[in-house]
C-alpha cells in the first residue's frame, strides 16, 4: 500500500493526471482506494475524487464517513456533485443524509428524482438499528403479471443501478412483495412463462420495524445474500443485502464483548475514542463492583478468628474464588452468545440449567482433585485436613457458580435486560462473595476451628 500511495502522490501532481492516476490505483479494491485517500491531504482528496469516474468515486465514498462524503461532495463542481450523489447506493445516501445538518440534507434531496426522493424518505423515517433504517431501494423489482422475456428486458434496463441481481422481488399491483426468484429461475424458464407461475408465495422477510439483529439471524439462518423489508401492509419497502448485515454482525459481537467486560459498548472504534470517554463508560460498574466486592471483605472480616487459627486458609482464597469466577465466566459467556444467536430462549432454561449442573460438577471434581493434592503437598503448611477444605470448597464452588451462571443469563433476558451488560460483572461479584463463604464455613467443619 505504501508504494500505491507514492505513485499516486507522485501522478497526483503531474498535470493532465487522469491516467496516471488510474494507473497508480488500477490493481486496488474501491475499500483499499479509500484508504489511500484517507491519507492524502484535503485538497489532494479533493482533486482525488474528482478525478475518478463517476461509479469508481461513488464506491469509494461508500467506504468513508459520512461527514467527509458530504464535505467532497459539497466541493465537486454542481454537475459533478448532483452526479455523484445521485450514484450513490441509497442506503449510502440515506446515512449521509441522516449524519448532516437538515438544510444541507434537504438541499441535496432536491437534486434527486421525485419518486427516487420519496422512497429515501422512507428509509430515513425508520428508527436506528431497525431493519428498515439499513435498506436499499436499489434493487430489482417486478410485477407478477410480466412474462419472463418482459423481465429479462427490464433487468437490462434497471441493472446496473442494483447492487444485487441475483434475486428479483415480484409485487403486486399495491407493492405487496408476492415473492422473491432467482435470476437462475428466471433464465431456466421459458420466455412467455408468467412470474405468476413461478412464484411460491412464501417470501422469507423482515419487518422494517423488527431489530437489525432479527435481520442478520434470519439472513444467517437461510444463507441470502440480501433479504427483503416489508412495511406492517406488506408492502416491499427495500431489502438488506449481506455486506450490512455482516457489519451489524461485526458491531453486535463487539458491543457484546465489550459488555461482558463491565463496560458501556464505545460508539466508535477504539483509537478514535478518548480517554475521557473510556473512563466515562467504565467507571460506573466499576463503582458499583467496588461496592458490591465490599460484600467479600465483610464476610472475610467475620471469618477473623479463623484465619488467625489457620493462617494457610488465607494462602488459598485466590485460588478458589479466582477458579469460581472462571468458570462462572464460562457459562455466562456460552449462554450471552446462545442467546444472542439465537440457539436458545427462555423455553430452554431448564434444558441449559441441567446441562450446566452437571458440566459444573465435572469441573468442580477436576478443579477439586487439583486443589486437594496442592493443598495436601503444598510445603510448611501441608495437611491432610487442609487439602480436603480446599478441595472440597473448590467442588462446591465451581459447582455454584456453573450454576447461577445458568440461571442468571436466562433470568435477565426474561425480564428485557440485556444479559450481556450485567452477567459477567454480577457473576463474578456473586461467586467471591458466596465462594468465601462456603471455604470458611467447610474448613470450620473439617478442622475444627473458630
Amino acid at each position: 500500500m505504501q508504494d500505491s500511495f507514492l505513485d499516486l502522490k507522485t501522478a497526483l501532481s503531474a498535470p493532465d493526471n487522469q491516467d496516471l492516476v488510474m494507473e497508480s490505483i488500477g490493481h486496488l479494491q474501491p475499500f483499499d482506494i479509500a484508504r489511500l485517500l484517507l491519507e492524502l491531504e484535503g485538497d489532494e482528496q479533493q482533486q482525488f475524487i474528482e478525478v475518478l469516474p463517476l461509479d469508481m468515486a461513488a464506491e469509494v465514498l461508500e467506504y468513508l464517513d459520512p461527514e467527509l462524503q458530504y464535505a467532497l461532495i459539497h466541493h465537486c463542481d454542481d454537475d459533478k456533485a448532483r452526479a455523484l450523489f445521485e450514484a450513490l447506493p441509497s442506503d449510502t445516501a440515506v446515512d449521509l443524509l441522516l449524519a448532516i445538518h437538515p438544510l444541507q440534507a434537504e438541499v441535496l434531496l432536491t437534486w434527486l428524482p421525485e419518486e427516487y426522493r420519496e422512497r429515501l424518505d422512507t428509509l430515513m423515517s425508520f428508527p436506528e438499528d431497525t431493519a428498515g433504517s439499513l435498506a436499499t431501494v436499489d434493487y430489482i423489482s417486478a410485477r407478477e403479471g410480466w412474462t419472463v422475456e418482459k423481465t429479462l428486458g427490464h433487468i437490462r434496463k434497471v441493472g446496473r443501478r442494483a447492487e444485487i441481481v441475483s434475486y428479483v422481488y415480484v409485487t403486486n399491483a399495491r407493492g405487496q412483495l408476492i415473492d422473491v426468484v432467482s435470476l437462475k429461475e428466471i433464465i431456466m424458464a421459458s420466455p412467455q412463462t408468467l412470474l405468476a407461475d413461478i412464484v411460491a408465495n412464501n417470501p422469507i422477510v423482515v419487518d422494517a420495524l423488527s431489530d437489525q439483529e432479527e435481520a442478520a439471524h434470519v439472513l444467517s439462518q437461510y444463507d441470502f445474500l440480501a433479504i427483503p423489508v416489508i412495511d406492517a401492509d406488506k408492502r416491499l419497502v427495500g431489502v438488506i443485502n449481506v455486506d450490512d448485515l455482516v457489519d451489524v454482525i461485526h458491531d453486535e459481537a463487539t458491543e457484546d464483548i465489550q459488555k461482558l467486560g463491565g463496560s458501556e459498548p464505545l460508539a466508535d472504534s477504539y483509537l478514535n475514542t478518548s480517554a475521557l470517554t473510556l473512563f466515562q463508560k467504565r467507571v460506573g460498574w466499576l463503582l458499583i463492583l467496588f461496592f458490591a466486592e465490599a460484600i467479600t471483605g465483610n464476610i472475610i472480616r467475620h471469618f477473623e478468628d479463623a484465619l488467625t487459627e489457620v493462617i494457610a486458609l488465607s494462602f488459598f482464597i485466590p485460588l478458589l474464588i479466582d477458579a469460581g469466577g472462571n468458570s462462572g465466566s464460562q457459562t455466562v459467556t456460552t449462554l450471552v452468545r446462545a442467546l444472542a444467536l439465537g440457539e436458545i430462549g427462555i423455553n430452554d432454561t431448564l434444558r441449559a440449567l441441567k446441562k450446566e449442573m452437571t458440566a459444573g460438577v465435572l469441573l468442580g471434581a477436576v478443579v477439586g482433585a487439583a486443589a486437594y493434592v496442592r493443598a495436601s503437598t503444598m510445603g510448611g503448611v501441608a495437611s491432610p485436613g487442609l487439602g480436603a477444605a480446599v478441595g472440597l470448597s473448590a467442588f462446591f464452588i465451581i459447582a455454584w457458580a456453573s450454576t447461577v451462571a445458568a440461571l442468571l443469563p436466562m433470568t435477565l433476558h426474561k425480564l428485557k435486560v440485556d444479559p450481556a451488560i450485567v452477567s459477567g460483572p454480577l457473576i463474578t461479584t456473586l461467586v467471591d462473595g458466596v465462594g468465601i463463604l462456603v471455604y470458611f464455613s467447610i474448613a470450620r467443619m473439617i478442622l475444627g476451628i473458630g
